[in-house]
């Protein structure tokens, strides 16, 4: 499909929230009740981040009547959220209160006169009503279809022990069935709630200037070139260019640095960040779908929508993990009563097992995980594109870096000057004058250096400038004629240099600098030397990803001297240089031969290729550049490497929490059906293992919140 058709079937899609989701499954029912609704073309639902997306003409009361098997609420999109009652007034939980004082009441007249006697019953079957109801008519009519889920095996259950005449444990299954629904409830919306945070970040309404008239206006109705005023103490509504005023802004919920970045005239600003302390106007650049904070919004959701491998395993395992635990119940319950055992203790052993065989701690043990993880990574300036990402970078042995931009600034700047005649800012004064006309990138490094110390370099003037291809440039000043090159320049003019400058200029070479010299024709008067300059976390970085085990490599254009020099500095264990794009594009390949799982780290714009073939793309400075959103897999909003450990701390730990889930919740399961062999297990202990499972794997996959830099 090209980008223009799912662009044109994205647009007929309409977006609805969906309240009170609690496992995939009862996703996957209200997204085919959905696709039966007259006028549906077609719907899909996104478990992670409680959406549906309809494709056709379907209203919010036919979208709740589909979802009414499960309670869902739905809402539009851009409806702001409405509170949820508190956990405990919520209508859903009011039936379990009903249902286990009926329940403790008819305990009591069991006790009272005997397990046998019609009043305890009445209460018995009272509280399975009650508080089944709604189960009860789920699991019927997919036994009428034949599909057989959580709600079938628990339907199954509950009748068939109140057939045998264990009335009370029906009773208690069916409550603590009720209870374990309701708190997964509250994990999922628990897990969800850093999405719901992101949404709130931005305010909904901003001061607007429009003529000379200002009025507080809603962010749908903003348009771009509007005048944004953006008081101290006050969040950015919208994305935008600075305009007026001077101040700096707390960045952390978009790009997750800590420490405030001044913004001035001509710079951008994003959505949801915090202005600190002056005045600001801001020409609005973006509609508000289109906000930086909206995209990750939008990415993230969609990437909790991806399935992970781990998921996809679960997925296929429970297909037919389902249907034989069913079979194998039946076996239990029928089988040994032909052997001469006694039927209703069998069948009620086979019923247990029914209840055991309830897939729901295994089919939530991965999703839970990712949309926590992802939804983390969020919050502190990492997009994870897909549990797919998630997984990938926690088996990460190898990380390729792009040089410039990534391990670099990637702007030029001056390290050194030397000076072997005259004064100092005086030359330096002269090398900026002269390199004024120059289109050398490196000329902007020494202009830039001569403003940094307020020397005037406007009012010297600058006659018969001449570029000299390749070797520099001449001009000349005062009526002298000054040359400002590379050392070859000079040694063309002056045949040789002195073996003292000669040094110098050997030494900044080793040192990966570039050196210009300025002089006249008879001798050389000062050296600079230039160097994009290493970013202040890179060394801590690479340090600690070695430390983790993984090698670290770094690819450049650059000539192999000065590219040894800066990976010595940063202290990456591999150097490849003098590469060009394909170059870096065949490296990367060759690694992952050698490691299976390779990540590339770049600025995403001429690192597309080697990014889309590594196993992971990592792009830096995510916050203002779509082209790193687009091509990555995972993007870092903050131009800094930092975050880089974190996301593999926690990847590592995604992955380590899968496992344990899934290992745990068939586990149990097992350990629970070895109970029939000495007949052991009741229906008590099924629906708590059932229960336990589901309830440990959530908490479990919350610990992934906890997870700091």
């Amino acid at each position: 499909m090209s980008e223009k058709q799912v662009k044109l079937s994205e647009e007929e899609m309409k977006t609805y929230r969906v309240q009170g989701f609690t496992c995939t499954n009862c996703a996957a029912i209200f997204e085919n009740n959905v696709k039966d609704l007259p006028g549906v073309q077609d719907a899909k639902v996104n478990f992670g981040a409680s959406k549906v997306y309809v494709k056709g003409n379907a209203t919010i009361e036919e979208l709740e009547k589909a979802g009414a098997f499960e309670n869902l609420k739905i809402r539009d999109e851009k409806e702001q959220k409405v509170e949820r009652e508190p956990f405990w007034k919520q209508k859903e939980n009011i039936k379990v209160y009903i249902s286990a004082i009926l329940l403790v009441i008819s305990w009591f007249l069991g006790e009272q006169y005997g397990e046998e006697h019609i009043l305890p019953t009445i209460g018995y079957a009272a509280s399975i009503l009650i508080g089944g109801y709604s189960l009860f008519i789920k699991g019927l009519k997919n036994l009428s279809r034949l599909k057989f889920d959580m709600n079938t095996l628990m339907t199954i259950a509950i009748i068939g022990a109140a057939i045998i005449g264990e009335w009370g444990e029906g009773a208690t299954v069916v409550i603590l069935f009720a209870i374990s629904e309701a708190l997964e409830r509250y994990s999922m919306d628990k897990a969800r709630q850093s999405i719901e945070s992101l949404m709130d970040i931005a305010p909904k309404e901003a001061l607007i200037r429009r003529g000379k008239e200002e009025m507080m206006i809603h962010v749908d109705d903003i348009q771009v070139n509007d005048i944004m005023i953006v008081k101290p103490g006050q969040k950015l509504a919208m994305d935008g260019i600075v305009i007026k005023g001077t101040s700096t802004l707390n960045q952390a919920a978009i790009t997750g640095e800590s420490v405030p970045v001044t913004k001035t005239v001509d710079d951008e600003v994003f959505a949801g960040t915090l202005n600190e302390e002056g005045l600001l106007e801001v020409k609005v650049t973006k509609r508000v779908e289109d906000t930086t904070l909206s995209k990750i919004i939008h990415l993230v959701e969609e990437a909790q929508a991806e399935r992970a491998p781990s998921q996809a395993f679960v997925d296929k395992f429970a297909k037919y993990y389902t249907p034989a635990i069913v079979i194998l119940a039946l076996l239990i319950a029928v089988i040994p009563p032909l052997f001469g055992g006694d039927w209703s203790q069998w069948i009620y052993q086979g019923l247990a097992v029914l209840v055991v065989g309830c897939p729901c701690a295994l089919v939530v043990s991965t999703p839970v995980a990712v949309v926590t993880a992802i939804g983390n990574a969020a919050k502190n300036g990492v997009l994870i594109k897909g549990g797919i990402h998630l997984e990938e970078a926690g088996h990460l042995k190898a990380i390729a870096f792009d040089k410039t931009g990534t391990l670099t600034k990637g702007i030029p700047a001056v390290t050194d000057i030397v000076t072997y005649g005259g004064n100092e800012n005086e030359l330096m004064i002269i090398t900026a004058a002269i390199e004024k006309g120059s289109q050398h990138p490196l000329a902007s490094a020494i202009i830039r250096k001569a403003e940094e110390k307020r020397l005037d370099i406007n009012g010297v003037s600058v006659e018969d400038f001449q570029s000299i291809t390749g070797k520099g440039v001449k001009a000349k000043v005062n009526d002298q004629m000054y040359y400002v090159g590379s050392p070859n320049l000079f040694e063309e003019l002056h045949k040789t240099i002195e073996s003292n400058i000669k040094e110098n200029i050997t030494r900044m070479q080793t040192e990966g600098k570039t050196v210009m010299v300025l002089g006249t024709e008879k001798e050389i008067l000062s050296l600079i030397a230039v160097a994009d300059e290493m970013r202040e976390t890179s060394k801590e970085v690479i340090n600690k990803l070695n430390h983790i085990g993984i090698e670290t490599v770094m690819l450049t254009g650059d000539n192999e001297r000065t590219a040894k020099a800066i990976g010595k500095q940063v202290g990456v264990s591999d150097i490849q240089a003098d590469l060009l794009p394909e170059d870096k594009l065949n490296f990367i390949k060759k690694l992952r031969e050698k490691h299976q799982s390779v990540a590339m780290v770049g600025d995403g714009v001429n690192d597309a290729p080697a990014l889309a073939a590594a196993s992971v793309g990592v792009a830096m400075g995510g916050a203002g550049t779509d082209t790193a959103l687009e091509t990555a897999d995972i993007a870092l909003m903050s131009d800094d490497l930092s975050k880089l450990p974190y996301t593999i701390k926690l990847s590592r730990k995604a992955l380590m929490i899968i496992k344990q889930n899934i290992t745990f919740s068939l586990a149990i399961k097992l350990v629970a059906l070895l109970l029939v062999i000495p007949g052991w297990l009741t229906l008590w202990i099924a629906i708590f293992a059932d229960m336990g499972a589901t309830l440990i794997v959530v908490l479990n996959s919350l610990r992934l919140l906890r997870v700091k830099e």
